[in-house]
C-alpha cells in the first residue's frame, strides 16, 4: 500500500492533482487544490481505494488529515468520494468540532451528507478524533477544587504535562484551602525540585 508519494505537481483541478515522481504520474483527488502551483514540489500523503471497477488515491497535505479521512469511511454508507467532498468543503479542524460536539446541522451542510449519514458519523467517531494529549482527561477526571485546576491549567501552560501534572496536583492537595497563586508557587517549587 502507498503510504505518500513525493513530487512535483503537473496539473491541478478545482479537486485533484496530477504529481509527478520520477516520470510516473499520479492523478490523486486532492481537497487542497488551491494551494498548489505548477512544478512544485510536494508531499502528499495518500489512501488507494479499490472497487469492482476503479482504483483512485484521495491525496492529503497531513498525516493527521489521512488518519481522520480513514475514520471518516469506516463509519456505514460513508465511501472515500463523499469523505473526500467533506474535506473540500470543511477543513481538518472544522470536520472535528463538529463531531465531537456533536453538530449534526453543520455536518448535515456538507455534500452528500444526509441527516442519518451526519447522525451516524457522530455516533460512531465522537470522543474518538481528538488525540488523548489534546484532549487532557486526566486532570478533568479527578474533581480538583477550582483552584487547584486553575494552578494546573497554569502549569500546563508553562509546557507541563502528564505525570509532572499529576505530582504536582498530588502535592498541592496535601495544602487545602490555599489561592489558585500560592499553588501555582507550590506547583513550580515541586518542579524545580524535580529537575522539571
Amino acid at each position: 500500500m502507498i503510504a505518500f508519494i513525493k513530487g512535483t505537481v503537473a496539473a491541478y483541478g478545482a479537486d485533484w492533482i496530477v504529481l509527478d515522481n520520477n516520470g510516473m504520474g499520479f492523478q490523486i483527488a486532492y481537497a487542497h487544490s488551491e494551494d498548489v502551483s505548477l512544478n512544485q514540489e510536494i508531499k502528499v500523503y495518500v489512501h488507494m481505494a479499490i472497487s469492482e471497477n476503479d482504483i483512485s488515491l484521495y491525496g492529503f497535505s497531513s498525516q493527521e488529515e489521512k488518519d481522520l479521512f480513514m475514520r471518516l469511511i469506516s463509519v456505514k454508507g460513508l465511501g472515500p468520494r463523499t469523505a473526500m467532498n467533506m474535506f473540500t468543503k470543511a477543513g481538518y479542524e472544522e470536520i472535528i468540532a463538529a463531531v465531537e460536539t456533536g453538530n449534526v446541522s453543520a455536518l448535515k451542510k456538507l455534500p452528500g451528507i444526509g441527516a442519518k449519514t451526519a447522525s451516524q458519523i457522530v455516533l460512531d467517531l465522537k470522543g474518538k478524533l481528538v488525540p488523548a494529549e489534546v484532549k487532557q482527561p486526566r486532570l478533568k477526571e479527578v474533581s480538583y477544587p477550582l483552584e487547584i485546576q486553575e494552578a494546573l491549567e497554569g502549569l500546563k501552560n508553562l509546557g507541563y504535562k502528564g505525570a509532572e501534572l499529576t505530582s504536582a496536583a498530588n502535592i498541592m492537595l496535601q495544602s487545602p484551602g490555599l489561592t489558585t497563586a500560592e499553588y501555582l508557587r507550590i506547583g513550580l517549587r515541586a518542579m524545580n525540585r524535580n529537575g522539571g
